[in-house]
């Protein structure tokens, strides 16, 4: 019983950063903007994130430079792809390229550790929020190990994060902005003609975006490490992309796509090295290419047929 709460309790933890790049790519596609730089906006976040934390020792402070980073590199995105009508997808690809290489770069020449930031700790982490009465339920079968090893111990990011796929939710199908929102990746001639401006919402929707990349970077520096490490998104960025495609773009089947690639992760990390009976010991590659491995299966078909907002990486052309 341990070990199985100590893999959910693992699978939620390293979720959560997925789950929060995949809610951030939610908004945008929804609005027609497809984002494959979130792994860009995150890593920029986390970098800030960390490098803050280390400068003034307040996670808070922290968190909101990290924000403020990933909503810049979003409106760079947006005024490429919706101002200027770029092509969305070199867009994307060039602020991946940009946070990869300035990270290392000013983490170099800041700290001189190899591109990482210094080790925070203290009020320059966000550390993990005990509930009420885990610790009185903690020694009662099954409900007692769930709520108080899987539920409490958590970080504030981590409910946020959780928290944000019911609100996301209601946002999309029960309120006027997510109305438009909506409505403009599917026909944004139809809502350009009822009065309303199709760059504003996109913008918003990429602002949306940056937020949400803000806070999965922060939670990646300062929840799950003590500071920012070089490359520290490895991937989650591409994988929360696949995630959002699994789940054909809604919310709630979002976070269980995400689930089940935190679970792969979570094994590859626990299960490194670990030999299996009649199968031996796997090689730790294998082990850590699990999560990779199942975004290239799932991508390369056997989801079902996912079919992404029509407007979705199309420029829009005001009609005169």
């Amino acid at each position: 019983m341990d070990v199985v709460v100590q893999l959910i309790d693992a699978t939620v933890r390293v979720s959560v950063p997925l789950l929060l790049a995949c809610l951030a790519g939610l908004y945008s596609e929804r609005a027609g903007i497809f984002d494959i730089g979130l792994e860009g906006k995150m890593l920029a976040g986390a970098f800030a994130a960390g490098t803050v934390a280390a400068l003034t020792g307040s996670a808070w402070i922290a968190l909101f430079a990290a924000v403020g980073i990933a909503v810049a590199l979003a409106l760079v995105h947006g005024f490429a792809s919706i101002t200027n009508r770029g092509n969305q997808i070199v867009s994307g690809v060039a602020i991946n390229f940009i946070a990869a290489g300035s990270t290392i770069i000013l983490g170099q020449a800041w700290f001189s550790q190899g591109g990482r930031t210094p080790s925070v700790g203290g009020d320059a982490r966000f550390g993990a929020i005990e509930l009420p009465g885990a610790a009185a339920l903690r020694d009662v079968p099954v409900l007692g190990p769930i709520y108080s090893e899987i539920i409490s111990g958590q970080t504030l990011l981590a409910y946020f994060a959780f928290a944000m796929v019911p609100f996301t939710w209601w946002v999309l199908y029960r309120t006027r902005f997510g109305l438009r929102l909506r409505a403009v990746g599917e026909n944004p001639a139809a809502v350009d003609t009822a009065g309303i401006s199709v760059p504003w919402l996109r913008y918003r929707a990429v602002i949306c975006t940056g937020i949400l990349t803000g806070f999965a970077g922060t939670y990646l520096a300062l929840s799950q490490n003590a500071g920012f490490v070089k490359d520290m998104t490895a991937g989650r960025g591409y994988i929360a992309l696949a995630a959002l495609i699994f789940a054909k773009w809604k919310p709630v089947p979002a976070m269980w796509a995400c689930l089940l690639f935190g679970f792969l992760d979570a094994i590859s990390i626990r299960y490194q090295g670990v030999a299996f009976p009649g199968i031996g010991r796997v090689p730790v590659q294998l082990m850590q290419a699990l999560p990779y491995i199942l975004t290239v299966i799932l991508l390369a078909g056997f989801i079902g047929k996912a079919i992404p907002p029509r407007a979705g990486g199309v420029p829009y052309v005001k009609e005169r």
